[in-house]
């Protein structure tokens, strides 16, 4: 390998550029168009273009990356996390295009990756697993009937994807053909496939998951593991290494199940084995995610192992630079820097960075996607950067954090890192205890965070491109349009997300920047104050609106159609 083309954006993108920097290979960023001044695209050796401003047209589209590794001449592909890094089809192009793919076989990912098919490589392992479909669901009967048979809560889940997109609870009958309808079109936005599975879900568990990487040939190593605990929306927040509480017993059960898994398959590459455990200590196999995660910092942080770099050497064919776990050193945790607000729910809050101070020191490390001045996109994730310490134990390094966040300043967009500092002297996480669970965050702490100043709505980042001539060439030029209009003396067109707020006390508005995916209640119906009316597509996950007054429904807005923050989305009249 000579040239890598990075196959994603943002703080995952800006990793792998530095440690294609380290190791000697040039590397190439992609970008959608409001991507075009990023700090991943800086960064890299050269960029691309994807030509388009969704996920879809750009970061998802097979064909669109390979246009742009034989453009740029690279001769590998690294996917990073999200998108189309657990995509069997993508491996497998990139492979026929006769470029190196750094991660898992397709036939791998195709297992693995199969939530429904892992788990029966898992039942074959000797992984415990609770009650679950051995199939995708054809439909939303299947799975009414089956959380009839085995009993409620069920969890609804994206056979393929990750991340906590795809994925929704149940706990009466009346929401378990809503959680598949909802589960599958946050699968297809996310993932490009809306294949759902059931199965019964463990109230009030921990995350616990174990770091692999194997050759390829059958050798696979165990790296550690995390506690990824702290979550909403079952998306992680803060995670760190060593899971802290867990058994000798729990360790190696967890570590001896991780290896089979993945040996079973050849596993190539890094990736972790995922599992729940209860609180009277059973432990319950959940999934496999065939590609590096975003909490990985934390396990190079206590076992110096460059993720990235193995991931390099892998694919080279040179193997494991190591033989057996690593003895772990001191303990790291890592916070998930996203632009949301805590206080409104953890509601999506993209915009313009302002000010941006990050935290330094010792045992301190800062991953980002994005600078001062630099704009959070409402079109993807809202992840901004991780923050990431380390230090000789739990205690010592919960005192890190509390420093690092004092010193963090993050001004333009709301931010989960008052959440962090109220979580960090809460007694059910900071204590010897961990008595955290996946919903802690909802059921304990949510209703005690206050909301943060609302994003200014950010100037739409859009590209119009100009075909010229360059020495007889033509070329095509993408020029931003608010440049474009300043130049022609006229304004740039108008953003979804710079409409103003209405002052119209019947207006129902939209909390967040978006699509409208599906309207849930009749033009002309009768609504109450509170009940749900529409649902919200918003970086990647579905936010669902409420009316605030009781009264007749007025639709606004179309299904499908991309809405701005605070702008009218219907209305309830008297």
């Amino acid at each position: 390998m000579q040239k890598i083309l990075i196959a994603n954006r943002g703080e995952i993108a800006v990793r792998i550029i530095r440690a294609c920097a380290e190791a000697g290979y040039a590397s190439v960023a992609v970008y959608a168009d409001q991507d075009a001044d990023a700090m991943h695209v800086r960064h890299a050796d050269e960029a691309v273009a994807l030509d388009g401003s969704t996920a879809s047209d750009t970061y998802l589209s097979i064909e669109s990356l390979l246009a742009a590794a034989a453009a740029s001449g690279a001769d590998a592909v690294h996917p990073g996390y999200g998108f189309l890094s657990e995509s069997a089809a993508f491996a497998r192009a990139v492979e026929q295009a006769g470029l190196t793919w750094i991660g898992p076989s397709p036939e791998s990912i195709e297992a693995l990756g199969d939530k429904v098919t892992a788990r029966q490589i898992a039942l074959e392992a000797g992984a415990p697993l609770a009650p679950g479909t051995d199939r995708p669901l054809a439909d939303a009967d299947e799975a009414v009937a089956f959380a009839r048979e085995h009993g409620l809560p069920v969890v609804v889940k994206a056979a393929f994807g990750g991340g906590g997109r795809g994925l929704k609870v149940a706990r009466t009958i009346d929401e378990v053909a809503d959680a598949f309808g909802s589960a599958t079109r946050e699968a297809v936005a996310a993932f490009g496939r809306g294949e759902c599975f059931i199965e019964r879900y463990l109230e009030h568990p921990r995350h616990v998951e174990a770091q692999v990487l194997g050759d390829g040939a059958g050798r696979v190593v165990v790296v550690g593991d995390r506690d990824c605990s702290l979550q909403r929306r079952s998306q992680k927040l803060m995670e760190e290494a060593p899971a802290p509480g867990l058994t000798e017993q729990q360790r190696a059960r967890i570590h001896a199940a991780s290896r089979d898994i993945c040996a079973a398959v050849d596993y190539r590459g890094a990736g972790t084995v995922e599992f729940l455990l209860a609180a009277d200590g059973t432990i319950s196999f959940l999934e496999v995610n065939t590609r590096l995660q975003v909490e990985h910092p934390v396990t190079e942080a206590v076992t110096g192992v460059d993720l990235v770099r193995e991931q390099l050497r892998i694919a080279e064919g040179e193997g494991l630079s190591f033989d057996e776990t690593p003895v772990p050193s001191g303990h790291a945790i890592e916070l998930r820097l996203n632009a949301e607000d805590p206080g409104r729910g953890f509601l999506p809050s993209p915009g313009r960075v302002e000010t941006l101070r990050a935290p330094g020191g010792p045992g301190i490390r800062w991953d980002a996607g994005v600078e001062a001045g630099d704009t959070v996109e409402a079109a993807f994730d809202s992840l901004a950067a991780k923050l990431i310490v380390h230090a000789a134990d739990r205690d010592a390094a919960l005192t890190r954090m509390r420093r690092a966040l004092a010193e963090l300043e993050v001004t333009g967009i709301a931010t989960v890192a008052p959440f962090a500092e109220a979580v960090l002297d809460e007694p059910d996480f900071a204590t010897a205890s961990f008595a955290v669970s996946t919903q802690w965050i909802e059921a304990t702490l949510m209703p005690r965070l206050e909301p943060q100043a609302r994003a200014a709505p950010a100037q739409g980042a859009a590209l119009r491109r100009v075909p010229i001539e360059i020495d007889g060439r033509r070329v095509v030029l993408g020029l931003p349009d608010a440049l474009l209009a300043a130049a022609a003396g006229a304004a740039p067109h108008a953003a979804a997300a710079e409409a103003q707020p209405v002052a119209d006390e019947a207006a129902v508005v939209a909390p967040v920047p978006g699509t409208l995916v599906r309207w849930l209640v009749e033009e002309g119906a009768h609504v109450d104050a509170g009940q749900e009316i529409a649902v919200l597509d918003a970086m990647k996950m579905e936010t669902k609106v409420a009316a605030h007054r009781a009264g007749m429904l007025e639709r606004l807005v179309a299904e499908g159609s991309t809405v701005a923050v605070d702008q009218a989305i219907g209305r309830v009249g008297e």
